[in-house]
């Protein structure tokens, strides 16, 4: 019987001290980073204000507030921070452009301009799936 309490025991402190570890207090969730949240395929629509360049639609992807592309004919690198702020550098061939905005719930609106100054616009984004 001693051994079978003990067992039980043993068990219940293991199963208690498993899920101390893996729920994170109250206070450790307000500091965790929330990108998280703007995770997933993104459509974003490129539009020329100023300059002679083009206007264009672009497929990013965001993985734990990572952003890349997700196909097209050019790369595309940057992050997110918790409160949806984007920073986003893209270059094809021989061009370069940066963009910054922000992203809320499943939208997102901002601004970018290629790295010689010669054009700059806004962009839109919309996440796929929503």
């Amino acid at each position: 019987m001693k051994t079978l309490l003990r067992a039980v025991f043993a068990v219940a402190v293991t199963a208690v001290l498993a899920t101390a570890v893996a729920v994170p207090s109250d206070a450790a969730t307000r500091r965790a980073p929330r990108v998280a949240s703007f995770d997933g395929e993104w459509s974003v629509a490129i539009s020329t204000s100023y300059g002679n360049c083009n206007s264009y639609r672009a497929a990013l992807r965001i993985v734990g507030g990572r952003v890349y592309a997700a196909g097209g004919d050019f790369n595309a690198s940057g992050y997110v921070n918790p409160s949806g702020g984007i920073s986003v550098s893209v270059s094809s061939g021989a061009g370069s452009a940066f963009g910054s905005g922000r992203l809320r719930g499943s939208r997102g609106a901002g601004r970018w301009r290629t790295r010689s100054g010669e054009c700059a616009g806004s962009w839109y984004a919309t996440r796929r799936g929503y």
